[in-house]
């Protein structure tokens, strides 16, 4: 993992001293607090620059930095105002902070801070809060990135904020400090993760309370994942929040905030009656980061190699007469056939046979081009096209995928997985949103199957078309809606939706309704859910804040449609931003500490900053250095720290970065082996029995008896077919279906 300092003109790194972070879980909603603690030991002023992942569904609320004894906080403001405010505060010598969305993806925050006195130490503290992914088991995922990886900037392209990604193989992981706090409408059964956790303690009789905190010590090298369970945790809810009452009346943080956390149940007798069909084309990225190892532990699986047991797991469970392609990428593109072809044994056979050789070593990240010619073929009658996007999601132009992802949804569903810690959520996740389909983070082998299993199985449900939502509430209230239009429902699958309560109820009905109604294979389906009107104590506004950033970002999608009235959409978003206090494109966190410095000239010095194994970081990592001092230019490079974990499912294909630089992801890690190479070296992978039988099913779903399979149980093919029962011939083969 990276070490997250300054350097210091002796090139030594100003340390990291500590990271703090506190964790308040309330349901489906976490808020975050980190508290990052660095010391200047240099002997002049450093300006420094921390580059840090952030969830992209999260809205960041707070930003604070404590100088010595001396504390500010920032303030939300449109972006080219606060960088003006900033410059002039460093060019006077004030201590100030910037704190900006990159304009090139969502989940990509720099901070700014200059001047850093010598011998000084500063705090950083950041809050964000963000909506918990549901697994395939029902478990609630909430990651803390530790890494966040480079992003592929094609010569040429110039770059923002994501170019400042580097890595370096250099330093040493840091410890970090996390106690979760949570409660739940419904009991709390269990907590798990990879890390090490002291043992879960309930705070009250009927365990809706409690507490769990990393072991003490914990080397914050790798991505830290928490799953929660609670009881009933997929049935419909719904949280009503006030309004802060100090905001301006008719506003959306005076309201109180409705979200809706939805099931949708498909009728069994539809269901049973779809047929499973479909063109799946599986987009595999073989860019050279995808060479980089899953984690930086022993026995550590390459990306690539994760990736490819992940399509393999999807490959060996199409349905019969459906079609298929596959295409890899990096600087350029190639796919196994001119077009689709009939999943039959045969072409079954040719596949595997092709994916078992495919290694990351097509240069670069450029997804567009491959995703342009996809979308350019003739889509096959009667045969949905499903698109399989596996990636560790290192990609420079994020927003110009999910354009184009966008504008042919009408006609092809995507589902994309992120492979290893680190994969960029905001192209993953984003990728699912505008394409009407599924997102999976794939960061460990004991959650890849079942993550796998239900991608396929959401692709093979039939699109759910005309989705509209009707609210009730009393009479002398409305609902508006504040999320953005639902474009994909899945069987068993949470929608979140937010909506504002506007007016008084003049009746003493205390209850609204939302019913959710949809076309699925040409039958009208509907979904009702009733919920009380009476507002949950100790929300901390955050349903609020959830709430602006879903309509923020829905403001920011329409400023990219043509004819768009921008102008007046970016005016919407700055002061929403405000009103709310949370991050979007268009404005900035600006702190400044009047009269606290000299006056500054000459140009600023930029110098690399060291990171350790993994690119490391939590919340604020990364951190690049700047001394101001006149004199020649120095690199610079944005310490990095891939982040979050990965669409589950299979592993993706990881892009930029053509050569395995370093990019260790830590976290659960996607550990199976090559399943037709055994490992020479002790501290690799074994192999994965369960991998090992899939590799031999045959596309029908049975499996021949030869000694492979006998192999896989840990028997001779004679112990096996002494004991296989006598009805069943020899060569009938025995079929087991996943």
């Amino acid at each position: 993992m990276m070490n997250c300092g300054l350097l210091t003109d002796k090139n030594e790194p100003v340390p990291l001293k500590s990271i703090v972070v506190d964790l308040q879980v309330k349901g489906h909603v976490a808020t975050v607090s980190s508290t990052l603690q660095y010391v200047n030991e240099e002997e002049r002023p450093l300006e420094a620059l921390f580059v840090f992942p952030m969830p992209a569904e999260a809205a960041l609320c707070h930003f604070s930095a404590k100088i010595a004894d001396k504390e500010i906080v920032a303030k939300v403001q449109e972006k080219q105002k606060a960088r003006e405010e900033y410059d002039d505060a460093i060019a006077s010598g004030d201590q100030a902070f910037l704190l900006e969305e990159s304009d090139e993806s969502e989940d990509v925050f720099k901070l700014s801070v200059g001047s850093l006195p010598p011998a000084q130490s500063a705090a950083v503290t950041f809050i964000y809060v963000t909506e918990l992914s549901v697994q395939a088991d029902h478990a609630l995922r909430f990651c803390l990135p530790a890494v966040l990886n480079p992003r592929y900037t094609p010569p040429g392209t110039g770059g923002g904020i994501v170019s400042e990604i580097t890595s370096s193989p250099a330093g040493v992981p840091y410890s970090l400090s996390l106690t979760a706090h949570v409660s739940s409408p419904n009991p709390i059964t269990k907590v798990e993760s990879k890390c090490p956790l002291e043992p879960l303690m309930f705070l009250n009789a009927d365990h809706t309370n409690a507490k769990v905190s990393l072991s003490a010590g914990h080397m914050f090298d790798r991505d830290v994942e928490l799953f929660l369970y609670y009881q009933n945790a997929h049935q419909p809810t719904a949280i009503v929040e006030a309004g802060e009452p100090t905001a301006q009346p008719g506003t959306l943080m005076r309201d109180p905030v409705v979200m809706l956390s939805l099931y949708p149940e498909f009728p069994s007798a539809l269901m049973s009656s779809v047929t499973s069909c479909g063109e799946f084309v599986f987009i595999m990225d073989r860019s050279g980061s995808m060479g980089c190892p899953m984690h930086n532990g022993s026995g550590a699986q390459m990306r690539i190699e994760s990736a490819r047991d992940t399509l393999l797991l999807l490959l060996k469970s199409l349905p019969l007469g459906c079609f298929f392609n596959i295409y890899g990428f990096g600087s350029h593109y190639e796919s196994y056939f001119p077009k689709s072809v009939e999943y039959t044994q045969e072409t079954m056979d040719q596949a595997v046979k092709r994916v078992k050789e495919m290694q990351a070593d097509m240069g670069g990240t450029e997804i567009l081009q491959p995703l342009k010619h996809i979308y350019s073929q003739q889509c096959i009658p009667n045969q949905p096209r499903q698109v399989f996007m596996f990636t560790d999601g290192e990609v420079w132009n994020t927003n110009e995928v999910l354009s184009l992802v966008r504008n042919n949804a009408e006609s092809h569903r995507c589902f994309s997985f992120g492979i290893g810690e680190g994969a960029s959520t905001a192209l993953i996740a984003g990728m699912a949103q505008e394409g009407c389909g599924h997102a999976q983070f794939i960061t460990g082998t004991d959650r890849m199957q079942p993550k796998v299993m239900q991608s396929l199985r959401y692709a093979l449900q039939p699109a759910v078309v005309d989705i509209s939502e009707e609210w009730t509430v009393p009479v002398g209230m409305s609902a508006t809606r504040l999320s953005p239009p639902i474009n994909a429902l899945f069987q068993g699958q949470r929608a979140l939706i937010y909506a504002q309560l506007k007016g008084e109820s003049q009746s003493s009905d205390s209850e609204g309704t939302v019913t959710v109604k949809y076309r699925l294979a040409d039958q009208e389906v509907t979904n009702t859910l009733s919920y009380s009107l009476k507002p949950a104590e100790n929300t901390g506004l955050s349903i609020h804040r959830l709430a602006a950033r879903s309509l923020i970002r829905s403001l920011e999608r329409e400023e990219q449609n043509e004819g768009a009235e921008k102008e007046a959409l970016k005016a919407r978003v700055v002061e929403l931003s405000v009103q709310a206090g949370v991050s979007s494109s268009h404005t900035a966190f600006i702190a400044v500490l009047k009269g606290s410095g000299e006056a500054v000239t000459g140009p600023l010095l930029r110098r690399r900053v060291p990171t350790a194994g993994l690119f490391g970081m939590g919340p604020p990592v990364a951190m690049a250095c700047c001394a101001r001092f006149p004199s020649g230019p120095v690199p610079m490079m944005a310490m990095a720290g891939p982040m979050i974990g990965i669409p589950g499912g299979a592993p993706p294909m990881l892009a930029d970065m053509a050569a395995p630089q370093i990019i260790q992801m830590g976290g659960s890690n996607i550990i199976m082996a090559d399943m037709e190479e055994d490992s020479e070296d002790p501290g690799e992978a074994v192999k994965d029995p369960l991998l090992q039988l899939i590799s031999l099913q045959k596309a029908s779903g049975c499996w021949e008896m030869d000694g492979a399979l006998a192999e896989v149980f840990g028997k001779t093919e004679e112990e096996v077919v002494k004991q296989t029962p006598a009805q069943v011939e020899r060569g009938s083969g025995l079929q087991f279906w996943l």
